[in-house]
């Protein structure tokens, strides 16, 4: 299960390093679909106390990354199958496109500056490679594009069910798409420049043909 020891970086504070530790042995199916996930043993390869890999389970069950079942301890969820992705998608298009127009009509400058921030953080990340440590910066950044447009709609619930779906970690499990971050990139830039507009129409078109999209890649690849 646990190949290689990884050596952590100490200028993070231990809990978030413990998390994205473990989370990449997730991402990066070290720890396998289904498999169970030892507290002590991840403890020894990352040469750490059991509680700090505690915390980060609890993080990565919030995540969707990891079950907890009475008395089995911990799990790595199951891959989507595609069902589940074309649910997932279903789920997204029925919440994210609202949330895109809603952006365009109500927010503010705050939030613009840091949907452009964002984007233009995404330009520099790499997003190729097979390991989540070449990718996971994009992805994190990808989420965090499509969460702010939701927190930019003025509506907390359409917000927090856009982020509890935790979509991207789930998505790039599975895999990176060949050429898909030149595209998300520019898929994201032509939502962008609707919210700039104040056109909620076109917001929400735009949002709804990235989603359209992302899910035929996915199609694809598998």
């Amino acid at each position: 299960m646990l190949a290689q020891q990884r050596t952590l970086p100490h200028r993070e504070a231990l809990a978030d390093t413990v998390y994205e530790a473990v989370k990449a042995m997730i991402m990066d199916l070290e720890i396998k679909p289904g498999e169970r996930v030892g507290i002590e043993a991840i403890a020894r390869t990352l040469e750490v106390s059991p509680t700090p890999v505690r915390e980060a389970l609890a993080r990565l069950a919030a995540d969707g990354l990891v079950t907890k079942r009475s008395l089995a301890g911990y799990r790595a969820t199951e891959l989507l199958t595609p069902q589940g992705l074309e649910e997932l998608f279903e789920m997204r298009l029925l919440l994210e496109p609202k949330a895109a127009a809603l952006a365009a009509e109500n927010c503010d400058e705050t939030h613009l500056d840091r949907i452009e921030d964002i984007l233009e953080r995404m330009r520099a990340c790499p997003y190729s490679g097979e390991r989540y440590a070449d990718y996971g910066e994009f992805a994190a950044f990808d989420q965090l594009f499509h969460d702010t447009i939701a927190a930019a709609s003025s509506r907390h619930l359409l917000a927090n069910a856009v982020e509890r779906l935790h979509s991207h970690l789930h998505i790039f499990r599975l895999g990176g798409v060949p050429g898909g971050g030149q595209l998300t990139i520019a898929e994201h830039d032509r939502i962008l420049r609707a919210i700039l507009r104040r056109n909620p129409d076109r917001a929400a078109d735009a949002m709804t043909e990235h989603l359209q999209l992302s899910l035929e890649r996915q199609r694809a690849r598998r």
